[in-house]
C-alpha cells in the first residue's frame, strides 16, 4: 500500500511532548512521521524512535514512521518490534542499495533531493526508493541545505522530471499548501507549524483540506 504523503510530519525535540505531538498529528491524518533529532546520541535516538512508533501505532495504525538519516537505528527499532517502517536518507547517508539490503523489501525509503540534477539522478533508484524529499521551499532555521529555495515554480520543474512522488519541505506553513498542491507534489513536509502548534491536529486537517481542493 502506498503511503499517504500529503501531510508529512518531521519531528523536532526529544521530550514527551514530541511523542505526544507526533501521535496527535497521526491521529488527525498525517500519513508519515519522520523522527529527526540531529543532536541525540544513538541510544537516545533509538529510545525516541521506539516511543514515537508505539504512540503513533496506538493513535493511527495506518500511519508510517521513518527515521531521519539513520538506517541502522531504523533497523534496530524494527528488531525490537517497534512499528518503524523505514528511513529517510540524505545525500551523504548510507547509499540506497545498502539501506534497502539492510531494511528489506517492505521498508519505506525516502531520499533527499532539491535540485533538478539530484531529482534526475535519483530516478535510477526508482525500484528501491519510494519517494523524494525536495527543498527548501523557502529558507528555514531547522536545516541549512546549501540549496537555493525552490518556491512554488521550482516544484513544477521537479515533479515534471520525476517518476517518483515528490514531497516538498522547507519552511512550509499552512497557507502555502494549496499552491504547492497544485504543482504536482505528493505532499508537504511540515516541522514547526505542527510541532509548535497548540493544536497540531487542526494544522494537519488544514493541510489535508488544501490537497482536497
Amino acid at each position: 500500500m502506498r503511503p499517504d504523503l500529503r501531510c508529512y510530519l518531521v519531528t523536532s525535540g526529544t521530550d514527551r511532548a514530541t511523542v505526544e505531538t507526533a501521535a496527535a498529528a497521526a491521529r488527525a491524518g498525517a500519513g508519515i512521521v519522520q523522527v529527526r533529532a540531529k543532536d541525540a546520541t544513538t541510544a537516545q535516538l533509538l529510545e525516541l524512535v521506539v516511543a514515537i512508533a508505539d504512540a503513533v501505532r496506538a493513535a493511527a495504525p495506518s500511519a508510517r514512521v521513518v527515521v531521519n538519516d539513520r538506517a541502522d537505528v531504523a533497523f534496530a527499532a524494527r528488531s525490537l518490534g517497534a512499528a518503524v517502517h523505514g528511513v529517510h536518507l540524505g545525500q551523504d547517508d548510507l547509499p540506497v542499495p545498502q539501506a534497502r539490503a539492510l531494511l528489506g523489501p517492505d521498508a519505506l525509503i525516502g531520499l533527499t533531493t532539491g535540485t533538478l540534477d539530484l531529482v534526475v539522478s535519483a530516478q535510477r533508484w526508482a525500484p528501491m526508493v519510494d519517494y523524494l524529499g525536495a527543498g527548501p521551499f523557502r529558507p528555514t532555521p531547522t536545516k541549512d541545505s546549501g540549496r537555493a529555495p525552490l518556491g512554488v515554480a521550482g516544484y513544477r520543474v521537479l515533479t515534471a522530471a520525476s517518476a517518483l512522488p515528490v514531497v516538498a519541505i522547507g519552511g512550509i506553513t499552512p497557507p502555502d499548501v494549496e499552491a504547492l498542491a497544485g504543482t504536482g507534489v505528493a505532499g508537504v513536509a511540515v516541522v514547526r507549524a505542527i510541532m509548535d502548534s497548540g493544536d497540531p491536529g487542526q494544522v494537519v486537517r488544514g493541510v489535508l483540506r488544501a490537497f482536497a481542493r
